[in-house]
């Protein structure tokens, strides 16, 4: 297999819903068009942030439909697996590549605690039915599951993982990958709020959340970053990093989507046991939003 060199910026995008909780397939697709007319690179379907928790096997193979017809083939898109059964998982895979996917990111199975070598079989096993590119999303914070350096060595020799969404809240990590991989996998950043120190510390790309309403400045970021100007980057980074603290939170969907309507580019409907935020928490994020839309650097502001 060739290695598709995935790197840039790949959202993880939100899941649009009615105000009935079912799928918008409408609404969905035309925030993917609007982040991929800003410039994004790839972009995963029904991760965290996507709400994959709420979703059917059917309704998840359903939004990686619309996201596939939507992107036309401009850019690669993933499939999020995180199945609480690698069972369900190959079922999932399945039905994803009959779509026509392009790869997947594998979480682990998100009920039980796995260990290193329970873990490392159930990527094995979804790379081997796959026959696709594998992401693994590497997430202790969240997911209680570390797949260290010293696993990546060992997985090196399964062809069909060939990116690593690092999310340990550790930024020596990458460094860590790196003395330890080499270049053998793409590294993506995967904690938005730490998305400048991952570049600086040679990232092949970030897998947004607050980018998917803001894709242009956070392609500008990245691409910044990848020119060596760090001092104009940082300035831009400063800019966006009150923003990017409220992915770091239990609630990142309720954040993030409301981020979405205070900018003009999608809907707050969630699936409950999800509610809208209100009250102070709301008076936050709007207050945190207002204050950069004021101040929103115009060179790089994305085009709705």
């Amino acid at each position: 297999m060739n290695n598709p060199r995935w790197q840039g910026i790949f959202p993880a995008i939100t899941t649009k819903f009615h105000a009935d909780e079912s799928i918008d397939a409408e609404g969905t697709a035309r925030h993917i068009d609007f982040q991929i007319r800003n410039g994004i690179h790839g972009l995963v379907t029904c991760g965290s942030l996507g709400e994959a928790s709420t979703l059917s096997l059917e309704e998840k193979l359903t939004v990686a439909k619309i996201a596939i017809e939507a992107a036309d083939g401009r850019i690669p898109v993933l499939a999020n697996v995180s199945e609480t059964s690698t069972r369900d998982a190959l079922r999932y895979v399945d039905g994803a590549n009959k779509l026509g996917v392009s790869g997947f990111m594998v979480m682990p199975s998100v009920i039980y605690v796995a260990d290193a070598r329970e873990a490392m079989q159930n990527v094995r096993t979804i790379g081997a039915a796959a026959q696709q590119p594998l992401m693994v999303y590497n997430n202790p914070v969240a997911y209680r599951v570390d797949l260290k350096p010293e696993h990546m060595v060992e997985l090196a020799d399964c062809e069909w993982v060939v990116a690593i969404k690092e999310s340990t809240d550790n930024i020596r990590r990458i460094t860590d990958l790196r003395n330890t991989v080499g270049e053998r996998y793409q590294l993506f950043m995967g904690v938005d709020d730490l998305a400048y120190e991952g570049l600086a510390l040679g990232c092949d790309g970030l897998l947004a959340g607050v980018g998917c309403a803001f894709p242009r400045e956070t392609v500008a970021l990245y691409d910044l970053m990848k020119a060596g100007n760090f001092a104009e980057a940082l300035k831009l980074y400063q800019w966006m990093t009150p923003m990017l603290h409220l992915d770091v939170s239990t609630k990142l969907v309720q954040n993030l989507k409301l981020i979405d309507v205070l900018v003009g580019v999608g809907s707050e409907h969630m699936r409950r046991p999800r509610l809208p935020l209100v009250g102070a928490e709301r008076e936050y994020i709007e207050q945190v939003v207002a204050q950069a839309l004021a101040t929103r650097p115009s060179q790089y502001q994305s085009v709705l």
